[in-house]
């Protein structure tokens, strides 16, 4: 039980970091997340029951995302639309793709092909198949936070990040950022898709129905996690996306475990989340506000002081 909640929030933790990429480090509102982790997973699936290596399906399925981010990015930059509509629109076309790509099917299962999730317990024969699981995927997890932070650490990412707190610095700077936000909303969706191609093996199926709301539950994650430290270093912000997912999947399980004590069902689980997420925001501006407030007073107080001393 406790191991399929870490199994299920560490999957979930690759999403997160790819909507915290948008919506945090380029400040784009990018909607395109609904429709590319049902990309991502239909892609991995296809692949492996057509019996390609898991590997080269998850590669696939990262591959398929970048290319729905990049379309997204493509449609704001050339016909100058707003990141949110452009969002829209490529997750609505998506969704027809993904039928497509499912043979015209709204789900196809993966129960009678090896996928990452059989292949573990044999791999870590020496732990149960639950604990191998979630080693498995703290294991691919680790290596992609490791990857993204190495990312952001190069010149392209600095400037990326640069970009998403003032796009005309990186204009003076001679950088083009359409070229930004294309690689950037690329690399999130292509997170976000192979978080969807581990999903899809994880639960046994892939479903074109499969990113409704994902948006909102990334976002949830991501302001779960801001509550447990403040930080500036990549590194410590992907962490605590990867424990706000872990922590916001864990709330799921006990709401639907012991939600019929307080008369929540499953059906409250988006309305609470989308409650969750104003919550936070309005904390978020609130303690803002307080540290402005503080900050103020401090210069305020450095400014008196300093003209006593000159009198």
């Amino acid at each position: 039980m406790i191991e399929g909640i870490f199994v299920d929030g560490l999957i979930f933790s690759l999403m997160v970091i790819g909507i915290l990429i948008s919506y945090r480090i380029l400040d784009f509102a990018d909607l395109t997340c609904d429709g590319s982790v049902a990309t991502g997973a239909a892609v991995a699936t296809m692949a492996i029951v057509g019996g390609a290596p898991i590997s080269i399906a998850l590669v696939l399925a990262f591959i398929s995302g970048v290319i729905a981010g990049m379309v997204t990015a493509a449609i704001h930059n050339k016909l100058k639309i707003p990141g949110l509509l452009a969002g829209i629109l490529t997750m609505t076309m998506l969704y027809s793709i993904n039928l497509r790509i499912l043979g015209n099917k709204a789900n196809v299962p993966l129960l009678r092909v090896p996928t990452l999730y059989t292949k573990l317990p044999d791999f870590f024969s020496f732990f149960k198949p639950e604990i191998a699981s979630l080693v498995g995927t703290l294991l691919v997890v680790l290596a992609v936070k490791s990857l993204v932070d190495l990312w952001f650490r190069t010149d392209l990412g600095v400037s990326m990040g640069a970009m998403g707190g003032n796009e005309q610095m990186v204009v003076s700077q001679g950088i083009n950022p359409e070229v930004l936000k294309l690689m950037g909303i690329g690399l999130s969706n292509g997170l976000i898709a192979l978080s969807g191609g581990l999903l899809a093996q994880y639960q046994g199926f892939a479903d074109a129905n499969l990113g409704q709301g994902m948006v909102v539950q990334g976002l949830a994650a991501i302001m779960i996690g801001e509550f447990l430290f403040s930080s500036n270093r990549i590194s410590l912000i992907t962490l605590r996306a990867i424990f706000g997912a872990i922590i916001y999947k864990a709330l799921l399980f006990f709401g639907r475990k012991y939600g019929y004590l307080v008369n929540i069902t499953p059906n409250d689980f988006k309305l609470l989340t989308g409650i969750l997420v104003i919550v936070s925001l309005f904390i978020a501006q609130g303690r803002s506000a307080a540290s402005s407030r503080g900050a103020r007073k401090k210069v305020l107080a450095r400014n008196k002081v300093q003209e006593e001393i000159d009198a």
